[in-house]
């Protein structure tokens, strides 16, 4: 496993953007997936998206269009860029990585609201 820690959370407006960090504690080409999920109030967690490491990138479709996993390996840093921020979109953030188990950040709360 790895030790992971989000960042960047906090409160955006409809429509505005907001990017999360993921900070992680050895180099992301070691990954075999990396990605995010969410959890709202009263919600199960759920899937944001998800990278497969030198393959496919599945976002929800919830978040489509908008939202960016990206990643610096140097810096070992992941991040998602979330565009055009919506009502349905505050949850608590959560970063995840495959590795030869699976890790998980503490949750970074991102909020919507004008």
């Amino acid at each position: 496993q790895v030790q992971l820690a989000e960042s960047g959370g906090g409160l955006g407006q409809p429509g505005g953007s907001r990017r999360l960090s993921c900070a992680a504690a050895r180099n992301i080409s070691s990954f075999r997936v990396m990605g995010w999920y969410r959890q709202a109030p009263g919600k199960q967690r759920e899937l944001v998206v998800r990278s497969v490491i030198g393959g496919e990138t599945h976002y929800a479709d919830s978040v489509s269009g908008r939202f960016t996993i990206s990643s610096d390996n140097a810096k070992a840093l992941m991040y998602l860029q979330m565009n055009s921020l919506k009502p349905e979109d505050p949850a608590v953030y959560y970063c995840n990585a495959v590795t030869t188990g699976i890790s998980w950040g503490q949750g970074t709360q991102v909020t919507v609201s004008s």
